[in-house]
């Protein structure tokens, strides 16, 4: 029991299933009700399907676990209407600071630039996020949320997926034309199917203590990440500490791999290791209570691939990392931004359903990048040999002294937005264009004039041809027949400041000349925007048929290049 948080419990509905002869079918089922499975629930309700979603608990997780969220999970969030409440909640944060026993070594900013709606990070424990997100997913008619409903067995088929389910009221058989999987690290259906999951355990253990501070005002930034090198308060292991949402502060201690786990959780072990921690910051004689202590191993490991036939691994089913570098719920999440829209798609008959290999094709390469991240920051962080913490050593000490120095410090390089710069479905620049807002990059957000005052929530959930200036008439009439394709391509006109909205037309102002900066735009370039709002296709003039073939393959078809 936490003095801050009081997790709810949620009602355990009778299947309907359960007693009847006939085996339903159904379109979508999702195992696992934790973040992942939730976002992708509420991505599949907001695209039109009408998903049940499985979970064998009937509350929140345990504990802070997942902690911090980045600027491009909080735009997914928003566009799946939860993100004010994150943010609302949660501590935000872009300045992370890390040292060499007392020594600051490095810092960095995640967001050294304005202009964005959203910080670099959002710092909120796991159980709030999951809390806001079952309460949309109650918000929408179309999800079915079962708790208590534990999958006993799944058969792959080539139309879809059988399960059985235990319930209180007992077991009951569906059939799913398709099966998301995201039911953790452990995945119960991953191992009872026999399928791969391949990488690096470490051997090294780190404490996880959550510790409510009894008073305030507090002499260390409140917003910021700290990390140490063999700090003096620790000394010959390495230390974290956030702060989190209801005043909460987080703090992770390297233990060894030689630690015993039942010890190290122990409140008398526990406590001098946090004493001693805020005397140095300049705590004082502040008071404390400990809210959630866990120990806990890492691995850096994926399956060989995230989809097989009609069954889709997402989260830490499919890959997983360590925690420093934020990628766990980062990543998964992303990957129910990437799947969802390319599965209602292909249940819709609006594409082939070879769509859904590119899944596979981005999320696997985006895992890669992941795991190589947090891999090098774990070696970095947990040298395994004499010759690796003397060469570490080395670079803290030059870090100190030499500018230079410090890009090679690795305190956990934190979660990006993944560039789908290989994806099979972008189409290749033929123009020349500045800056990183290329086929595969997520697009930026930026402040404009319009119903929203950002730009992202312009672009909808579909696909969006972005069109700078104003269009001549032909240009209209090319725009007009882009909306009436199987697959509808709507426009947005991003006009310049001052300039008059072209009728019939959605638009938007560029207040501050930023989205046509970021763009490296000018009267005529178009921007084919995919439903997950990452660039497919740009071109300086508008070009009908060009558009036509980019969508083309951005369904799975087709050659733009």
């Amino acid at each position: 029991m936490l003095s801050t948080y009081t997790w709810p419990k949620y009602a355990a509905a009778p299947a309907p299933e359960i007693g009847t002869a006939d085996v339903r079918r159904v379109p979508l089922v999702i195992v696992g009700a934790g973040p992942v499975g939730l976002a992708a629930a509420i991505d599949a309700a907001q695209r039109g399907l009408k998903p049940i979603l499985l979970d064998d608990d009937d509350t929140v997780s345990v504990g802070s676990r997942g902690l911090c969220y980045a600027k491009r999970t909080l735009e997914i969030l928003d566009r799946l209407g939860a993100g004010d409440r994150v943010v609302d909640k949660g501590v935000t944060w872009n300045v992370g600071r890390t040292f060499h026993r007392d020594r600051e070594v490095f810092s960095f900013d995640l967001l050294p630039e304005a202009g964005h709606h959203r910080p670099g990070m959002v710092n909120l424990q796991q159980y709030y996020l999951e809390e806001y997100l079952v309460d949309r997913v109650r918000e929408l008619p179309g999800v079915e949320l079962r708790w208590r409903h534990k999958v006993l067995a799944v058969e792959a088929r080539d139309d879809g997926a059988r399960l059985q389910v235990e319930t209180p009221e007992g077991v009951y058989t569906l059939d799913a034309d398709w099966l998301i999987v995201a039911d953790g690290a452990r995945s119960p259906i991953r191992r009872a199917m026999g399928l791969d999951i391949e990488g690096k355990i470490f051997q090294d253990r780190f404490l996880i203590a959550d510790v409510l501070l009894d008073g305030e005002p507090f002499p260390v930034e409140a917003t910021e990440r700290r990390f140490w090198f063999e700090p003096t308060f620790f000394a010959g292991q390495s230390a974290l500490m956030h702060r989190q949402a209801a005043d909460v502060w987080r703090f992770d201690f390297q233990l060894g791999w030689d630690a015993d786990p039942e010890a190290e959780r122990a409140p008398e072990r526990v406590e001098p290791r946090i004493r001693r921690l805020l005397d140095q910051q300049g705590f004082g004689p502040i008071g404390f209570r400990l809210e959630w202590v866990s120990v806990y191993t890492f691995q850096c490991r994926r399956m060989k691939s995230l989809r097989h036939g009609r069954l889709l691994f997402v989260g830490d089913a499919a890959h997983q990392v360590s925690p420093f570098g934020a990628r766990g719920a980062n990543s998964g999440i992303q990957d129910t931004d990437n799947l969802l829209w390319k599965l209602a798609l292909v249940v819709g008959g609006q594409a082939g359903d070879s769509l859904l290999d590119s899944y596979g094709v981005e999320r696997e390469a985006a895992a890669d990048e992941n795991i190589m991240n947090s891999t090098r920051a774990t070696d970095f962080m947990t040298p395994k040999s004499r010759a690796a913490k003397t060469l570490r050593d080395a670079v803290l000490s030059l870090a100190g002294e030499v500018p230079a120095g410090r890009a090679l410090v690795n305190s956990g390089r934190l979660s990006v937005p993944s560039t789908y710069a290989d994806s099979p479905l972008n189409s290749t620049d033929r123009e020349d264009f500045a800056g990183w807002m290329r086929p595969g990059a997520p697009m930026d957000d930026a402040p404009v004039a319009g119903a929203h005052r950002w730009l992202l929530p312009h672009l909808g959930e579909g696909f969006t041809l972005m069109f700078f200036g104003a269009p001549t008439a032909a240009e209209r009439d090319a725009l007009e027949g882009l909306a009436a394709g199987p697959v509808p391509v709507r426009t947005l006109v991003v006009r310049e400041r001052g300039a008059p909205a072209p009728a019939g037309l959605a638009s938007v102002e560029d207040t501050e000349g930023l989205v046509a900066q970021r763009c490296d735009a000018r009267p005529g370039t178009s921007y084919l925007i995919r439903p997950d709002q990452h660039v497919a296709a740009r071109w300086r003039g508008l070009d009908a048929a060009a558009v036509r073939r980019s969508l083309a393959r951005a369904l799975g078809e087709g050659d733009a290049r």
